[in-house]
């Protein structure tokens, strides 16, 4: 059991609470969320969030997860956020709960008046989690389209445009949205990052303005590669082409648009082998 105290009229915490119950739950500040708090990121939808992959009680990237979270912290709301409070508060909801899932933290100000966001400094925890799907994934099939995310630097909850283009792809017979700038240049798709294995068989991440992802940077920190800009006409002389992101891990994609993509590149199998074998950090 859990022990848990309210800390203010926003929330009203039942007597009992049962650690079971508590993974069913959505935790504001390490107390079960009452509806009337969430009501302001329901409405104005502002807000920063990171998603992680739990795998038996470790998390690949945990540091990093955290770092992000206090950096987009100051970049939304211009307030610092104790990331040993945010680690507590997810180690709460997790429990001892075992197998595979994905924890979301999201970072939102109850108090947010939407005419008045510069006044937002008030950051408060939320702690969700969904069920996670078993890796790998099968591929992926990516309908390529023009757009740039909003604040591409800040993992931020305004996620209209990118489910807009994922559910237009979804339409049109395809998986999910790959992004290209105004530059003619790949950027990323809604939820994750993607990569090449270009002609020469090397791994390339594209030069744009992009998600930080934090499983593109634990990729980068074991294999030789390079960023560069792609061109959206290079694509045809990739020999492979991957998402990643926390959930998905490197997930292999297997047609852009109409043209059909190699999902066995001896590059991609090492890739996607080198981080199904991270352990992660204990949570």
């Amino acid at each position: 059991m859990l022990n848990l105290r309210p800390s203010g009229p926003a929330f009203r915490v039942p007597h009992r609470v049962s650690a079971d119950r508590l993974l069913h739950m959505a935790l504001l500040n390490g107390h079960p969320a009452d509806p009337d708090a969430l009501r302001t990121l329901a409405l104005t939808n502002y807000g920063h969030f990171t998603s992680m992959r739990v795998d038996d009680q470790h998390v690949r990237g945990l540091t990093r997860h955290l770092e992000r979270l206090v950096r987009d912290c100051h970049s939304v709301f211009g307030a610092d956020l104790d990331p040993g409070l945010v680690r507590r508060y997810v180690r709460d909801a997790v429990g001892d709960k075992p197998g595979a899932f994905v924890v979301r933290v999201t970072i939102l100000d109850p108090g947010l008046d939407i005419a008045r966001p510069a006044d937002a400094s008030d950051p408060h925890v939320l702690v969700t989690h969904r069920p996670a799907g078993a890796l790998p994934l099968p591929p992926l099939r990516v309908k390529t389209v023009r757009y740039q995310r909003d604040v591409a630097q800040v993992k931020h909850a305004g996620l209209f445009g990118a489910l807009h283009h994922r559910r237009a792809a979804q339409l049109a017979g395809f998986d999910d949205a790959l992004f290209v700038g105004p530059d003619e240049l790949v950027s990323e798709g809604g939820t994750w990052n993607v990569g090449f294995i270009d002609a020469n068989g090397s791994v390339v991440w594209p030069k744009a303005d992009v998600l930080p992802g934090v499983t593109m940077a634990l990729l980068q920190e074991r294999h030789v590669h390079s960023v560069a800009p792609v061109p959206v006409d290079h694509l045809p002389e990739m020999q492979a082409a991957f998402a990643t992101n926390t959930t998905i891990g490197v997930r292999a994609i297997s047609a852009i648009d109409d043209a059909h993509v190699p999902t066995e590149h001896p590059a991609l199998v090492e890739l996607r082998e080198s981080f199904l074998a991270l352990r992660g950090e204990q949570l």
